[in-house]
């Protein structure tokens, strides 16, 4: 079951120079701000700054309450495996799939 989209991460190859846009356009400061990764949570929306990211743009995560069993149901469904699921640390697990015209779908599984 989805619980919607509550989270964005943008690829940022600068992360300093994209934490003070982000900074600016968002009115607030970052709650997470670490070399490899930083996050601002605004009105419950995480938009997340990832310099390790995909450089195909952002990615939106719908929240899961079982990500295997939706990422199963998007492969079966003819979606594409991008990455599989990865546990990112502190209880979340991760993965995206490309649909039929290559745009990008996150899945995400707080446990």
């Amino acid at each position: 079951m989805s619980e919607g989209i509550k989270t964005v991460i943008y690829p940022a190859s600068d992360l300093a120079r994209a934490k003070a846009v982000f900074s600016v356009v968002l009115g607030a400061a970052p709650d997470m701000d670490e070399p490899y990764y930083v996050q601002f949570n605004v009105n419950g929306q995480a938009i997340g700054l990832d310099p390790h990211g995909h450089r195909g743009g952002a990615i939106v995560y719908y929240h899961v309450t079982d990500i295997k069993g939706t990422l199963r149901a998007l492969l079966e469904g003819g979606a594409q495996v991008d990455q599989d699921v990865k546990d990112v640390g502190g209880g979340r697990l991760i993965a995206s799939v490309k649909d039929a015209d290559g745009n990008l779908i996150g899945i995400l599984q707080d446990t």
